[in-house]
């Protein structure tokens, strides 16, 4: 070992060799270092800046630069992975969002690309009626508010009555004031479908979105009296007549009428002896055949009311009448007419 100390001092750090050995070596660190020098791009989230290192990895270059990763902050090429000179880094933070879902407020540091991305790496599903905002396409940007809004959709069905309607029928032989029943009403039954719609478990709206009947009402009919019970102001007994003013339960004939009149003297006697009268509220006077409606008669004649059958006529056989009228005009305007004769009493 002594000896090639010797050889070393004596032969090599001794005059111009030593000079020359040294400049070697110089020239080789400088080169070495220079060989070491990397000039990289660093773009972190878009914004780019350039950088020079002599470190052999990714994750030195950043230490000798001050940029820190965070603990979801993604890089590439990867932090181990060797640089060459004009290599270019990508970095891309992870960003802060507020995530409201299912009664909760969720604070995430994300780093992935969409607000999709980010709901399947938590594990969050959408149904499809729920709603989101903003959109789940949306880029993930630090400081988002997401909100997630459970809609929930149900369709109730439940039964309910039909009311019955009222059908009332006019009855001519029942006195007015009496009513009866004919037919008992019976509710129906209908079924209600009712869409019902929910959010976060809160009841937002409720509306019919279909009706169908179960069970047909019955319709209740009930028979109202129609006949009118009319005292005749001429001592007759009261009379029970349906709704135009006929009797109820008389006979009827179907008979032609003509009318005549007093004349100008107003002094006839009819050929009961009476004079002749006309009272519309009243007993008025008509001539009969005899052989066909008897002298004393009491009958309604339709259109013309209630008259006795107090006088007879040349011309007035029988299904004929004549009825007795106040004045030529007004028999002129009555004519000959077809009526019906409601037989009442003698």
């Amino acid at each position: 070992m002594e000896k090639l100390k010797i050889y070393f001092k004596k032969y090599l750090f001794n005059g111009p060799k030593a000079t020359f050995i040294l400049a070697l070596v110089a020239v080789t660190l400088v080169l070495l270092i220079y060989n070491m020098r990397k000039t990289i791009a660093v773009n972190i989230d878009g914004e780019e800046k350039t950088i020079v290192t002599y470190k052999r990895t990714v994750a030195g270059a950043l230490q000798d630069n001050g940029i820190v990763l965070g603990p979801k902050d993604k890089i590439q090429p990867g932090i181990e992975a060797e640089l060459k000179d004009k290599e270019k880094v990508f970095i891309k933070r992870a960003v802060n969002v507020s995530l409201a879902v299912d009664g909760k407020e969720l604070d995430i540091l994300a780093n992935e690309d969409s607000l999709k991305d980010l709901l399947q790496a938590e594990g969050i599903s959408l149904q499809e009626e729920d709603k989101i905002e903003p959109a789940v396409d949306t880029p993930l940007k630090e400081g988002m508010k997401v909100v997630i809004t459970r809609v929930n959709t149900q369709f109730v069905k439940a039964n309910a009555p039909i009311d019955f309607a009222t059908e009332v029928k006019k009855d001519d032989e029942l006195e007015k004031g009496n009513s009866k029943v004919l037919q008992e009403g019976v509710p129906g039954e209908k079924e209600i479908t009712t869409k019902v719609v929910y959010e976060n478990g809160r009841e937002i709206s409720r509306d019919i979105v279909e009706e169908k009947v179960v069970k047909e009402p019955v319709t209740k009919v009930v028979s109202e009296g129609a006949m009118t019970v009319v005292a005749m102001s001429r001592g007759g007994v009261p009379v029970k007549v349906k709704p135009n003013g006929a009797p109820l339960g008389s006979n009827v004939l179907t008979v032609k009428a003509t009318a005549y009149w007093a004349g100008d003297d107003g002094g006839a006697r009819t050929a009961t002896g009476v004079k002749p009268v006309r009272i519309p509220e009243g007993w008025s006077t008509i001539a009969v055949d005899p052989r066909i409606i008897p002298l004393g008669t009491r009958v309604f004649v339709e259109g013309y009311g209630y008259a006795i059958a107090q006088d007879t006529g040349g011309a007035i056989k029988g299904n004929r009448i004549d009825v007795f009228l106040n004045s030529h005009s007004e028999c002129y305007s009555w004519g000959v007419r077809t009526v019906k004769v409601h037989i009442l009493a003698k």
